[in-house]
C-alpha cells in the first residue's frame, strides 16, 4: 500500500488534541465500503522496555478468512502512553506495516476504538481518515460510555451511549464470554460494523483479523 502522510507526529498532547479535533471532522459513519474481498487486521506490541514499536498486519481473505499476506514494521516509540492518544503511539509503525503489503484491505478491523473516545477520535477512526479506507474498532476492553445489562447469547449487543450520543455497541461474540466493544471507525456505520466483526468471528472471542494481528504483534 501506498501512505500519504496527513500531518506531522506530534510531542504533546496539546498538539495532539488539535490533531483529533481537525481530523475528526473528516470521520464518515456511514457505509461507503464497496464489495470486501479482503479484511485486514492491525495490532501493537512494543520491545525493549516499550522504546520500540512492534506493528503487525494481517490480510485475510473475506469471507473464508484464510490469511493472505502479513507484515510487521519496528520502529522507535515516539509518544508516551496516555489514555486517549494511543494511535498516536501506535499508527506510525502501522503505517509502516500496512506499507508493505501489496494486498490493499477493503475493510480494517482496529484493536481499540473507533469513534467510542470523549473526542470520537480513536485509532481506527484516525487510521481510517489517514488511508481512506473503511474502518472498525474492536476494543477489548470499555474507554468510554455506559450500556445496558448484555444478554448472554452470541450475537446479543447493547447501543454503547456517552453524553447522550450512541457511540458504539458492547457485543457478545461468543455465548457466556466477556463482550468487545465496537464502534465506526471511518465509512462504517456501526450497525455494518456488528455485522462484519461477527462474520470475522469464529470459535474465539476476538475476530480472526485480531487474533492473527496479534500473534505477529506480540511475536507468539
Amino acid at each position: 500500500m501506498k501512505i500519504h502522510q496527513r500531518h506531522a507526529w506530534p510531542d504533546t498532547a496539546e498538539e495532539a488534541i488539535a490533531i483529533q479535533q481537525e481530523l475528526s471532522k473528516e470521520v464518515i459513519t456511514s457505509d461507503q465500503l464497496g464489495s470486501v474481498q479482503y479484511v485486514a487486521g492491525v495490532d501493537m506490541g512494543f520491545e525493549e522496555s516499550g522504546t520500540i514499536s512492534r506493528a503487525a498486519v494481517a490480510v485475510l481473505s473475506f469471507p473464508d478468512l484464510q490469511l493472505q499476506e502479513q507484515a510487521i514494521a519496528f520502529r522507535p516509540t515516539t509518544f508516551p502512553y496516555i489514555p486517549g492518544f494511543l494511535s498516536f503511539r501506535e499508527i506510525p509503525a502501522v503505517l509502516d506495516a500496512l506499507e508493505k503489503v501489496s494486498i490493499t484491505p477493503d475493510l480494517i478491523l482496529c484493536d481499540g476504538q473507533g469513534i467510542a473516545h470523549p473526542r470520537r477520535f480513536g485509532i481506527a477512526s484516525h487510521l481510517g481518515v489517514l488511508i481512506d479506507l473503511p474502518t472498525i474498532g474492536v476494543a477489548k476492553s470499555l474507554f468510554v460510555g455506559k450500556h445496558d445489562e448484555l444478554p448472554v447469547e452470541k450475537g446479543a449487543w447493547q447501543p454503547l451511549r456517552y453524553r447522550r450520543e450512541i457511540i458504539g455497541a458492547v457485543l457478545r461474540t461468543r455465548t457466556g464470554v466477556k463482550p468487545v466493544y465496537v464502534s465506526s471507525g471511518h465509512r462504517v456505520s456501526l450497525e455494518t460494523a456488528i455485522d462484519y466483526v461477527m462474520r470475522c468471528t469464529t470459535k474465539y472471542r476476538l475476530p480472526e483479523t485480531t487474533r492473527i494481528a496479534d500473534k505477529l504483534a506480540s511475536n507468539r
